[in-house]
Formats: structure tokens, sequence, C-alpha cells
């Protein structure tokens, strides 16, 4: 908790200049793919998430109890993982888009890192963009951000790494022959051109830990949760750029 409490403090002091987005680790390329939405792939899954927002499921969409996203959902996206106050635990946007899928419209949850539930988390995301990574000040998820910050420092898998190693270590140098960013996640979903499509951060998170040769916990895990509110806290005042385009 103490050391939460000091990364906080120390994300309010830090300078801009000391704090940088996965995309400035990228080559141009890469990020005038991102910049351009007419060239960014994940705009495809955006429309997709667009249709959805709008499509009649047993009678409801999601534009009928939220109306035009663009107003609605601005600076949703800047605010998760939040607290659920009926699971007593925070819950990611995904997570969020499944709990009304199932109680206002009475339909299955779509399946994680499906093409469905990536669209309208991306076509949410994007209503944030250009606004401030804002993790809720809400004192009931100071301990699970805590937990995700002990997962971030600890080491794991037969390689015997933690996140921190790579993420603030060795942050803007290779790994192989990809670059090493500082571990914002200001840009999720993103268009990975190694997955030749879209994935979720804890798509991102599990890889990782399965590089490490780790056992990855399932997607939905508290304990990925909990690393993803751990990262909104670093990332805490950082541009969203969501959708995000990396090799």
């Amino acid at each position: 908790m103490m050391r939460y409490l000091v990364l906080l403090a120390a994300v309010a002091s830090m300078g801009a200049d000391q704090r940088k987005p996965g995309s400035d680790f990228m080559g141009e390329s890469t990020r005038a793919m991102q910049r351009d939405d007419s060239q960014n792939p994940a705009m495809l899954w955006v429309g997709d998430g667009e249709a959805l927002w709008r499509d009649k499921v047993n009678g409801k969409s999601c534009a009928g109890c939220h109306a035009d996203a663009a107003t609605s959902m601005k600076g949703v996206a800047a605010r998760f993982p939040a607290f659920d106050p009926h699971g007593k635990k925070p819950v990611n946007l995904a997570q969020r888009i499944n709990q009304c899928r199932v109680a206002k419209q009475d339909a299955a949850p779509f399946k994680p890192e499906s093409k469905e539930l990536l669209g309208l988390e991306s076509y949410l995301a994007l209503q944030s963009r250009g606004m401030p990574v804002n993790p809720p000040q809400d004192k009931r998820l100071k301990p699970f951000t805590a937990s995700g910050e002990k997962l971030f420092f600890q080491r794991m898998g037969q390689l015997n790494l933690s996140c921190a190693q790579c993420h603030d270590d060795n942050a803007g140098k290779r790994l192989a022959s990809s670059p090493i960013p500082q571990g914002h996640a200001n840009a999720y979903p993103i268009y990975r051109l190694e997955w030749q499509g879209v994935g979720s951060l804890q798509r991102r998170l599990r890889n990782c830990m399965s590089g490490v040769r780790a056992e990855a916990p399932p997607y939905g895990a508290l304990e990925l949760v909990e690393l993803e509110l751990y990262l909104a806290a670093r990332a805490k005042g950082m541009t969203i750029e969501s959708p995000g385009v990396r090799p």
C-alpha cells in the first residue's frame, strides 16, 4: 500500500518528458498508421462496434439506453477498471460491456477476445481518445491496485522475470527486434501487426506471462484486472490513444 501511495505521488510530480507512451518507441511508419484513421486497421473493429452499439438484441440496443456514444461514453474508457459494487471487485471495460449485455439485453456474454467484444470495446475507447487516463479515486480499489503493483514487481515463470525488469529497468532497449516500452497501457485495444488483428490489454499481459514461461491466468481473472488497475495508475494523466497500432 505504501508503494502505491508513493507511486501516485511520483506520477503527480513526474514531467511529461519522463513518461512516454508506447507509440513513442515505435517506428515512424507504425506511428503514422496509428495517427491516420484511414490507415489504422483497428478502425475496422471500431466500425463493427458502432454497428453493434445500434443493433437491437431482444428488442434492446446500447444506443437505446445510452443514446449517442460520442456524448454519453466520452471519458468512460478513461475511468476503467472501476469498482463493481455488486461483485465487490474491480471490472474492466470489457467486463462491464458484458454485464450490460446480460442484464439489459438478456443475451449471453460475448466471449473474451471475440470480434464483437473487441469491436464494442474499441468503439467505446475511441470516444475517450485524446483525454487523460483518469483512474477512479475510489478507496475500495486501493487494495486491488496494491495487489496489481505487487504482481508487476513479482518475478515469475521459468525465466524468473518481472514486468518491472523490462518496462522499468530496460525501457527503450530491445528484446530481440522489438522495442521495450515503459508499460503505459493508454492505447488499448490495439491492432498488432504480429496478431493481424485487434487484441485487449489482457491478451498482451497473458502473452508477456507466457513469454517468461509462466502460467497465465484465464481471461477475466481478478489478477489480470488488478494488474490493469496498477497500469492505469502508472499512466494517470497520459493521453488515451485508443485504438493503437503496434508491430
